[in-house]
């Protein structure tokens, strides 16, 4: 085969999706940090989906026409760091193949080139050991392969053979994957993204048709909301959904005893297992307690949580800008979007200012797409966006980019740096000094977290064993411990120092403010000049989420 047309690519690219999706919950499992968010297969999964649906029912042969479809839907769905950097790819790909009918393998391989060089682009500061290497060492052997090959099988046996050979160094380049003995998550999505090209170029494409809910999927809830409720009516109002690998040294499992005792967190409860997964769908308010129940037989491999009480609020007020057509447009001078996860921390945002909120983190990073549709239809003429998260902070980028208005992200990683923000900011001031004065705040803001680890490992010099409870300052382990309170003391007082003046704590579902309280009265005498703040955060995952400043 010396050249491949837009049917050929097509079935490329559902082929690369089906395999990534095969392969996502592998992909999650060599998360570095032993947190319940290893979400790169997710991410990756659903981006490639995202392009994957833009080019399933069309039957273009002109490859060009196929490419930028594709590269259309990988940039709307494109979810977390390693989601941007899959749609910057194969932007670059499909922008360097756009005019042509088909491809041959000097195209194919500088098709390749183009991708690695328009996603080096779009990352302030690229860091080797990760996919962006697997890509660059790969085009760069597609290239090499050109020139003594013309068969593009040969050439996507190249990219694989050097990909698979890259992605075994990252270890070498990123010391704290050899440390946990993983090589880079978001080059082993792209090694599967690769198979599944070379299984279509030889026919032996994957099954990619519709296949019904299994052990691999979540249920894709669909919240039906009475006409005449309120969100307050709304009694379980977390939706929650996750699933446990089943392990022998664990809780003996038995479907009907775990369903009795899951029904106690709600109702909507649906449970399906096998020999080696259970899967949970569950209407809850307390999905952490849920899913810490979860853990007593095994290991949570995914996750997914959706605060339906906001869903609702969104399409009521839909609804209520639509109806009849005799409401008029929400409008607003500056739009503050802000990603969010737990009601308090929503109030939190709304009551400083922020006009919209969008249910995410990191159980869920939300897409390029859900950001712009949360102004969609209304009349902003600029945009703030908090992505309150590192891993949304590109998602976060491209669709500022994709604004036809002015617009700013405020690179803010975590829940306290977004509040600290916008604590600061001044509609009367100009866009661009309204960015400086927010991001200029972000330095003084130290940020903590508490939450449980769903392995055991060791990683910078700790040893850390599963359920513990671990402390995290600015992205940094820096103990675990089986208690959670004294987890939450030990870090707390490794934030604070002479200069320190404000604490903020917010509580989590699983948090518990008379831990908090005893903690504060301890160490409030040594600190007397600082001010302590608690909130009723009520947020997943987290028990307490801390900033200092």
């Amino acid at each position: 085969m010396d050249k491949i047309d837009g049917k050929m690519f097509r079935n490329m690219i559902l082929s690369g999706a089906e395999n990534l999706r095969q392969h996502a919950e592998y992909v999650d499992s060599l998360n570095v940090f032993p947190v319940p968010d290893g979400d790169t297969g997710t991410n990756m999964n659903l981006s490639m989906t995202s392009g994957a649906n833009e080019v399933e029912g069309r039957e273009d042969a002109h490859i060009g026409t196929v490419g930028k479809h594709f590269s259309k839907g990988l940039l709307m769905g494109a979810r977390g760091n390693s989601g941007v950097i899959l749609s910057q790819l194969f932007r670059g790909f499909s922008k360097a193949i756009e005019e042509r009918e088909d491809i041959d393998v000097e195209d194919f391989s500088a098709a390749f080139d183009a991708g690695v060089k328009t996603a080096y682009k779009a990352v302030m500061k690229p860091v080797e050991g990760t996919i962006l290497t697997v890509a660059k060492d790969s085009a760069e052997r597609a290239r090499e392969a050109a020139g003594n090959e013309t068969s593009i099988i040969s050439i996507m046996e190249a990219v694989i053979e050097e990909a698979e050979a890259s992605l075994e160094r990252t270890p070498d380049l990123l010391p704290v994957l050899k440390e946990v003995g993983v090589v880079d998550s978001g080059g082993q999505g792209l090694v599967y993204v690769y198979k599944g090209f070379l299984s279509a170029l030889k026919g032996e494409a994957v099954e990619t048709t519709a296949k019904p809910a299994g052990m691999d999927t979540f249920v894709n809830d669909a919240h039906e909301f009475d006409e005449f409720m309120s969100a307050e009516d709304i009694e379980y109002g977390f939706c929650t959904e996750f699933m446990v690998r089943l392990e022998g040294d664990k809780r003996e499992f038995d479907e009907d005893a775990f369903r009795q005792d899951m029904s106690e967190f709600g109702d909507s409860l649906l449970v399906i297992s096998d020999d080696e997964i259970a899967k949970v769908h569950v209407h809850t308010e307390t999905p952490g307690e849920a899913m810490t129940y979860g853990s007593t037989y095994g290991e949570l491999i995914k996750m997914k949580i959706e605060n339906m009480r906001e869903q609702f609020r969104e399409i009521k007020e839909k609804k209520d800008a639509s109806a009849g057509g005799k409401q008029e447009k929400q409008s607003y001078d500056t739009a503050i979007i802000t990603v969010s996860s737990g009601a308090g921390i929503n109030e939190l945002f709304r009551s400083i200012g922020a006009t919209h909120i969008i249910n995410g983190g990191q159980t869920m990073n939300p897409s390029t797409e859900d950001i712009l549709r949360t102004i969609e239809g209304e009349d902003v003429k600029q945009v703030i966006i908090l992505p309150n998260n590192k891993n949304i902070i590109m998602a976060a980028e491209q669709a500022r980019d994709m604004l036809e208005i002015p617009a700013v992200v405020i690179p803010t990683r975590s829940i306290p740096e977004g509040l600290s923000s916008l604590l600061v900011y001044s509609p009367d001031e100009a866009l661009e000094q309204v960015k400086e004065a927010m991001e200029a705040s972000l330095e003084h803001v130290r940020t903590g977290q508490v939450t449980y680890a769903v392995r055991d490992t060791k990683i910078d010099g700790i040893e850390i064993k599963k359920n513990q409870h671990m402390g995290i300052k600015d992205g940094k382990i820096t103990g675990a411990d089986d208690s959670r309170e004294a987890t939450l003391k030990q870090l707390m007082e490794s934030m604070l120092d002479e200069e320190s003046e404000i604490v903020t704590v917010l509580i989590g579902e699983e948090g518990d403010a008379e831990e908090v309280d005893r903690i504060i009265s301890s160490i409030e005498p040594e600190y007397d000049e600082v001010e302590f703040e608690v909130h009723d955060g009520q947020q997943p995952v987290y028990s307490y989420l801390l900033s200092v400043e």
